[in-house]
């Protein structure tokens, strides 16, 4: 009777680690950071950037010297309407264009929709085409500029 219980346990045992590896290895795959192409970066850096608003992410899409003055002066800019309007400022995007400018060197083009809405209403919105500068550095894409065209 003890060796079967024994056995049971042993099995169960096992069970519980083949299951615990298999959620590690999922986890680790459904969080992994993606920098495998220029345009995937760049809307990677747009949600952490401009939607969630969080710069440790951010930073996980930049290269090592980056000049991104313009796009966080959007930033500043939304962040100020909220403020003085008490509105809510939201971007989305259109479509991410990308063209080889060097090798290993890309730009990715795009269209930012800003949008302001009070109690659920959009009370104001505007478009703006946007130019973002993607390397690639140590086998990965790294966004280093971000700027408004025209």
């Amino acid at each position: 009777m003890r060796l079967i219980l024994a056995m049971v346990g042993g099995v169960m045992a096992l069970l519980c680690l083949g299951v615990a590896g298999v959620v590690v290895s999922l986890y680790d795959e459904a969080t992994k950071i993606d920098r495998s192409e220029p345009d995937v970066v760049t809307d990677s850096f747009l949600i952490a950037y401009l939607v969630n608003r969080d710069d440790k992410t951010a930073q996980l899409f930049t290269c090592k010297n980056t000049d991104l003055t313009e796009i966080s002066a959007l930033r500043e800019q939304l962040v100020a309407r909220e403020k003085q309007f008490n509105v809510k400022v939201s971007v989305s995007w259109g479509a991410l264009t990308r063209q080889a400018v060097g090798s290993g060197q890309e730009d990715v083009t795009t269209q930012l929709t800003i949008s302001g809405s009070a109690n659920g209403q959009i009370s104001s919105s505007r478009n703006e085409d946007w130019r973002f500068h993607v390397i690639e550095e140590s086998d990965s894409w790294r966004l280093c500029t971000g700027t408004k065209v025209g």
